[in-house]
């Protein structure tokens, strides 16, 4: 991966982390965002599993039209152990929770 296509994917990770700051109730201030503060929610449990635990509460379906119907708390377990694939997961739901609003 060259320098370009980091910083791309770093770009989509703290945008990614913002969206997920602000669906928790977290402000954001440009100045945050301007000294590259990151939110750790794609490299940690601990910042994750509050999230996790919002989304539970809330609903635990939701559409994703590529792939149908979701059981949110079966699609964690399958992901339970994966961090990665729990953030992207996480990611989707608010995504979708957003624009069904």
């Amino acid at each position: 991966m060259n320098a370009d296509e980091r910083m791309h994917k770093n770009i989509i990770k703290m945008n990614d982390n913002k969206l997920i700051a602000e669906f928790m109730g977290k402000e954001i201030s440009p100045k945050t965002l301007s000294k590259n503060a990151w939110i750790p929610y794609d490299i940690s449990w601990d910042w994750l599993m509050p999230v996790i635990n919002k989304i539970r509460s809330m609903d635990s379906t939701y559409e994703v039209e590529e792939v149908g119907k979701y059981d949110w708390d079966n699609e964690i377990s399958h992901y339970e152990f994966d961090l990665e694939l729990t953030y992207e997961s996480v990611i989707k739901f608010i995504k979708e929770y957003n624009n069904e609003e």
